[in-house]
């Protein structure tokens, strides 16, 4: 049974989204990942369930010149679609696996592989158990050089915050990123955040807003100027059949962002066998 809402925890539940936003425009890394426009929730991909989808984002209204707004590489951001697919699969109760595939198709080219990336991602103790649901994320990606990244290969790790109030979900990312290879493996970790607020309304129809930042190194953020900061207002929901939506309109905050992009994302789920038993009751990990 969900904890009651009351003013007290409405006024808790906000003031950790903001004292959150508040930190992340300190610092935050240098570049975002434009193939992957998404907050991820607490709750994992159910253990024998396989989840497909297709995460999409286009810019409107970008940069001219490569190694600006999305761009990492020497492809100029205007006109972009960054297309993603994406497999996921429920391990355990607690734990999920994927694989990703990342294609481009630059303004006036056609669509190109632009690299892939595998994940894992858990969520420990059950839900309501601590004041803030936590969860977990580590992903190694490599990139098409230098076409669309100067980084061959990233590590990546971030802690998954949920704070549920009543219908309110408040999400925060926090992201940990270091190059291992090409441009910028000997420098350090940047840290970036992936926010979002969704509001359940309808089952087929709720609106939510999510933020997206980059800004530098930990310990060497960017010139403001320079730095990326997005806003995406959303909507969200499940169309007949169990397919599930995510459409949103970004809009860059600062000269280094790109000034408009549409995402618009596609997901579908089916029970395809569980491979491992179940999770303890009693664990707060597998």
């Amino acid at each position: 049974m969900a904890a009651p809402v009351t003013n007290r925890s409405i006024r808790a539940a906000l003031g950790f989204a903001l004292l959150f936003c508040a930190a992340a425009v300190v610092r935050c890394p240098a570049q975002l990942d434009p193939w992957e426009f998404e907050v991820y929730p607490y709750s994992t991909t159910p253990r024998g369930m396989a989840e497909f989808e297709t995460d999409n984002a286009s810019v409107v209204d970008g940069h001219a010149a490569g190694g600006e707004g999305t761009a990492s590489g020497t492809v100029r951001s205007q006109g972009m679609w960054y297309n993603s697919y994406e497999v996921s699969y429920g391990l355990t109760d607690r734990i999920e696996a994927a694989f990703y595939l990342n294609m481009a198709q630059p303004g006036g080219s056609g669509l190109q592989w632009a690299g892939d990336k595998v994940r894992l991602r858990g969520r420990l103790f059950d839900q309501e158990t601590l004041p803030v649901d936590v969860g977990w994320y580590l992903e190694l990606e490599w990139h098409k050089t230098p076409q669309f990244d100067d980084a061959v290969r990233e590590l990546e790790f971030r802690p998954i915050l949920e704070k549920d109030v009543g219908r309110l979900s408040i999400m925060a990312n926090p992201k940990f990123e270091k190059v291992l290879a090409g441009v910028g493996h000997e420098q350090g970790v940047e840290f970036g955040y992936v926010a979002g607020l969704h509001y359940r309304w309808e089952r087929s129809l709720s609106p939510g807003l999510e933020f997206y930042g980059g800004s530098g190194l930990i310990d060497h953020a960017d010139p403001v100027g320079k730095q990326q900061h997005y806003v995406f207002p959303t909507v969200w929901g499940e169309l007949p059949g169990g397919l599930e939506y995510d459409v949103g309109l970004g809009y860059g905050l600062t000269r280094g962002s790109d000034h408009l992009i549409f995402k618009f994302n596609l997901e579908l789920e089916r029970f395809v066998g569980a491979i491992l038993k179940a999770s303890p009751d009693n664990g707060w990990l597998f």
